[in-house]
């Protein structure tokens, strides 16, 4: 996200370089999110190890971009639109490292999954974590382009991703009822459901701050409801 125009010039630089940073990491969060979700699909064991070896250059960019906005804060003591814009990307580097964190953990899963029957409901899984690679992508736009109406949209669609986690859970729970067979691979697939529901929470997160840094107003959510799903497998 290209910041106002500031009249120090280098300070512009270092907060448009700041954005710069925060946008290569949700790109390889992006791809971490996508890659982890065919590993599950595919069964491919190599594709699930080299996820969890990419995670660690998200790791190593959380730190950098930690230590680029402690320095800003100190020697450049910004203020008003400059002072979200540092906030943000602080905030926002640190879900996108989560996000890397729980990609990571359903490629593990596929380890596991490999060495069990296949689950019937892979597909679903596949569609939940399309849509929330799609949620993710849109909600990284919207940091980008600074785009308010984006960053909204993209806060509402993480009601259709609980709702197909709380789906999924449903099936898996009856089908690992019916089929005993299936209760090791089903519940790794539960596990899989869980992380990339959380990843919907980080993006929702994301897009939360995205709105503030633009309009310095916060995003009121609704009063919490119980979720209806009756396990966190995580």
């Amino acid at each position: 996200m290209n910041v106002q125009p500031h009249t120090v010039k280098a300070f512009g630089e270092e907060l448009n370089q700041l954005s710069s940073d925060v946008a290569r990491m949700g790109g390889l969060a992006e791809a971490l999110v996508a890659d982890c979700i065919q590993a599950v699909v595919r069964r491919d064991g190599d594709l699930a190890a080299s996820i969890i070896d990419r995670d660690k250059q998200v790791d190593v960019m959380e730190r950098e971009i930690e230590k680029r906005v402690i320095r800003i804060i100190a020697l450049r003591q910004p203020m008003a639109t400059d002072l979200r814009a540092t906030i943000a990307a602080y905030r926002i580097s640190h879900d996108l490292e989560r996000i890397g964190d729980l990609a990571k953990n359903i490629a593990r899963r596929t380890h596991v999954l490999n060495e069990s029957e296949p689950v019937v409901l892979t597909r679903g899984v596949e569609r939940m974590g399309k849509l929330v690679v799609g949620h993710l992508h849109d909600t990284l736009n919207a940091y980008s382009s600074g785009a308010v109406d984006e960053a909204v949209t993209a806060w509402r669609a993480d009601e259709e991703v609980d709702e197909h986690y709380n789906s999924l859970f449903r099936e898996l729970l009856t089908y690992m009822m019916e089929d005993p067979r299936m209760i090791s691979s089903s519940t790794q697939m539960l596990f899989v459901a869980k992380n990339l529901e959380r990843i919907g929470d980080h993006c929702t997160n994301i897009a939360e701050m995205v709105h503030y840094l633009v309009t310095g107003e916060e995003l009121h959510r609704a009063p919490p409801v119980p979720k209806s799903d009756l396990s966190d497998p995580a």
